[in-house]
């Protein structure tokens, strides 16, 4: 075994992609994270996730920004992104697309992550890193879900739980 580098690992990664499309069509949307380094990597998981757009609301930080294009590694440039300040109205308008808007949240209604089953368009709501999703935008999501925790802590970085929970999308039923 030995790692794959240069063209051998755009070649893998070329035809990995080939042979196993995604069969969701995703979207996030960052209400009010205010951490410029989990913009970045969100950013970045975006992209590696193959998300068609990130949405980014109220107190969000946009590109170009120099820390979230040093974690981001200029994803921003990669991965489709636009600005609108109400998250409400980002919100309306995804619906209108079709998506199913499901908050990543510890909510009263919320199932564990993995034991939900995504519509083909889901859009995934996540928020800011102290205070979570608004009580407001909460109640415009269709569905909440939540990373169970068995440690101490209550939760996990932003850009971590939304990492995992791109990632199960994608590969959730697969063998």
């Amino acid at each position: 075994m030995k790692p794959l580098i240069g063209t051998e690992l755009k070649r893998f990664l070329r035809n990995y992609k080939r042979e196993n499309r995604p069969a969701h069509d995703l979207v996030a949307l960052l209400q009010s994270v205010e951490y410029p380094a989990n913009v970045g990597s969100i950013f970045r998981v975006a992209d590696g996730a193959g998300v068609n757009e990130l949405v980014l609301t109220g107190i969000t930080p946009t590109p170009p920004h120099p820390t979230i294009d040093k974690v981001g590694r200029f994803k921003s440039l990669k991965v489709p992104w636009r600005y609108e300040k109400n998250p409400l109205k980002a919100i309306a308008a995804l619906k209108a697309e079709g998506y199913h808007m499901v908050a990543v949240e510890m909510a009263d209604t919320a199932v564990p992550y993995h034991t939900f089953t995504y519509p083909q368009k889901t859009c995934l709501i996540v928020g800011h890193e102290d205070h979570g999703v608004t009580k407001a935008t909460l109640a415009a999501c269709d569905t909440a879900v939540f990373l169970p925790m068995y440690g101490r802590g209550r939760s996990l970085n932003v850009h971590v739980a939304l990492s995992i929970i791109l990632y199960h999308i994608l590969h959730a039923g697969k063998t």
